[in-house]
């Protein structure tokens, strides 16, 4: 698995993953719940993961969508 993406955006985290679910990329959202225990501080980030074999077609889908916005 690498990092696709790493934010404390709940909004762009969601975004992002209904994105790469949609096209059929399975994810892995790590830290989550260590996040989530910390409070709103924002010391720790979720990451997205993905897939060595899907890394770049996430990079890619993430990068036309952004730029479509």
């Amino acid at each position: 698995m690498k990092e696709l993406l790493r934010s404390n955006d709940a909004v762009r985290l969601s975004w992002a993953e209904a994105l790469l679910t949609a096209a059929g990329i399975e994810i892995v959202i790590a830290d989550r719940h260590t996040s989530i225990v910390e409070g709103s501080i924002g010391a720790i980030q979720r990451r997205i993961l993905v897939a060595d074999e899907d890394l770049a077609r996430a990079r890619a889908l993430l990068a036309e969508a952004e730029g479509s916005m």
